[in-house]
Order: C-alpha cells, then sequence, then structure tokens
C-alpha cells in the first residue's frame, strides 16, 4: 500500500494554511501580511515556519537530508500528527507494545482512533509474528518504543526492519534514549523501508526539556505530509535559537551521556546491594527499571522522602 493510500481522504484534499513567509524564498525579513510590530524587541517577527537552520545543523550530525527532517513542538506533536494524518477516528487503529510510553494511547484515545495492543514477549521484546498477525488493512500506525519506556530494553534492528517491511501502515519507532544505547539507530534503516518513520527529540540527552523540541525523520513524502498539516509556526522563535546554541557544541552532550552511563551503572551497583531489590533489567536508557518485594511500600516510602 503506498503512503498516498494510507492518508486519510480529507487530509489528500486539505488545503494547508499559507503564509509569505512560508513561500518566499528570498532574503527579505519583513512581510506586511503578517501585520508584525514595526518595534524591534528582537521577537516581533514570526519565527522560521519550516526551522531550516535548525535542520541544517541537524542534518549535518546525523548525516541525513534535510528535506527529510520534521521538527515538532516535542515528540508529543509528533504522535498527535501522526495520528490525524493516518487515521480515521471510529474505522483505523494504531498498534502499541505495553508496557510502553503512555502518550500514544493518549493520543490515540483523544483523536477517538481505536488503540489494539501486543504485549511485549520474553525480555521485553517484541512478538514480529504477534504483531504482523494482528495488523490488518485498518492498522495505520505501529509504535515501537526502543530504547523501551519503561523497561529500558533496545529492539534489535532486525526485529524492525522485519516490522517495517512486512507491517500495512507506518511503523514509527520512538527513539527519545537512542543516544544512552549501544545499539545503532534506525536512521539507518530508513532508506531501505519507505513506511518507516523515526523520533528523536532534545529532551533527555540534550538536556532540554523545556525547550520542547521533537523531531522526525522519514520519507521526504512523509515529512510534506507532516508540513501540511502542522499549525504554521509550531516552533517557537526561542526553541530554534536554544537548538541551535545546543547543535553548536555537541561535543558537550556526548560528554553529559558517558556521565550518566557512568552513573547509571554505579546506581545499579548500589541498589543490587538493597535485600528488597529482587532484579535490575538491564538498561539502554538513561534510567533502570527495578524489580522490588512490596512495590507499594516501596513507592510511598520514597514519596514521604520527597
Amino acid at each position: 500500500m503506498s503512503i498516498q493510500q494510507l492518508v486519510r481522504s480529507n487530509i489528500r484534499r486539505l488545503t494547508p494554511y499559507s503564509s509569505a513567509r512560508s513561500e518566499y524564498k528570498g532574503l527579505a525579513n519583513v512581510f506586511l501580511d503578517a501585520n508584525e510590530s514595526p518595534f524591534d524587541t528582537g521577537y516581533n517577527r514570526y519565527p522560521d515556519p519550516l526551522q531550516w537552520k535548525v535542520k541544517d545543523k541537524i542534518a549535518g550530525l546525523k548525516g541525513i537530508s534535510r528535506e527529510k527532517i520534521f521538527l515538532g513542538n516535542g515528540s508529543d506533536e509528533v504522535i498527535d500528527l501522526l495520528i490525524r494524518i493516518f487515521c480515521e477516528p471510529k474505522e483505523d487503529h494504531i498498534i502499541i507494545l505495553p508496557p510502553t510510553y503512555g502518550m500514544y494511547r493518549v493520543s490515540a484515545d483523544i483523536a477517538d482512533v481505536e488503540v489494539r495492543e501486543v504485549q511485549l514477549g520474553a525480555r521485553f521484546q517484541p512478538d514480529v509474528a504477534a504483531i504482523l498477525q494482528a495488523a490488518d488493512p485498518h492498522s495505520k500506525l505501529l509504535f515501537l518504543c526502543s530504547p523501551n519506556n519503561p523497561t529500558g530494553n533496545s529492539f534489535p534492528l532486525e526485529d524492525i526492519g522485519r516490522l517495517a517491511e512486512g507491517f500495512p501502515g507506518i511503523t514509527v519507532v520512538d527513539e527519545a534514549y537512542i543516544d544512552f544505547s549501544t545499539q545503532a539507530s534506525s536512521l539507518s534503516l530508513l532508506e531501505q523501508y519507505p513506511r518507516l518513520a523515526v523520533m528523536q527529540t532534545f529532551s533527555k540527552a540534550w538536556g532540554m526539556a523545556g525547550i520542547r523540541l521533537g523531531m522526525a525523520f522519514a520519507s521526504e513524502e512523509i515529512i510534506e505530509l507532516f508540513n501540511k498539516v502542522k499549525p504554521p509556526y509550531n516552533v517557537n522563535q526561542l526553541t530554534q535559537e536554544a537548538a541551535l546554541n545546543a547543535l553548536d557544541g555537541p561535543k558537550e552532550q556526548q560528554q553529559w551521556v558517558q556521565s550518566i552511563l557512568g552513573q547509571r551503572t554505579l546506581l545499579a551497583q548500589y541498589l543490587s546491594g538493597l535485600d528488597f531489590v529482587e532484579r535490575i533489567y538491564p538498561s539502554d536508557a538513561n534510567f533502570l527499571l527495578v524489580k522490588v518485594k512490596e512495590p507499594r511500600r516501596v513507592y510511598d516510602f520514597l514519596v514521604e522522602q520527597g
């Protein structure tokens, strides 16, 4: 099935919002149709609606063309737009693999789109055969969180490739924690699988959750659909400036990651010495999943300690 066949019919017919700033390719910075304030406050002009400067830096860092990058108001906007683009309410559905990140379900529930679950199997790994068996022509989105929240493990690239090949809709890999993983990114699979999309974020390894900036990488056809339905200025100027400053110093981000990985090892060693800890699961993220005796009691104690 082609990408366009997967798209909701009203989205295919949609005439997107248009502004001079998004259409003009020259160097002008003043657009009379925008009715902006003439007083230079530093932020009196609307921001670049397509965030080209930020995308250029990300493209260089990731080794992918800027036309295959979408930037959103956090990855949650990316999730929301994917459901709006591809899922017809009360007709189509998404597939998730619990236990996993909660916003896939919340965004689908808001859009009145059914959520189907295929539980993760042994060692919290995806059951590829069960997932493909659960899919049908109305299965529009498959969300794979790798490294997974809350289990912390990564899914094998081979399994992700098999799902991207066999799933009838769009396979979405959420790589919010990829910088902490020993496994390579699914970005390496994009050229091979046109129905694959990969999400990443500035919230974790970059330490910038407060600016709300999520990234999606996909074919130009899918990126064009994102740009068609997004709000015209979905990433504000302050966020774009903060991202540009961070991208000027990626070595600092890499140092933070190494520090967190070291602290993750130390925390695991400390926790293993506590008598109420039954198991510490391997982690490719910036957190640990820990099985404890009497979990409710432990939770209440931690809450009391602030």
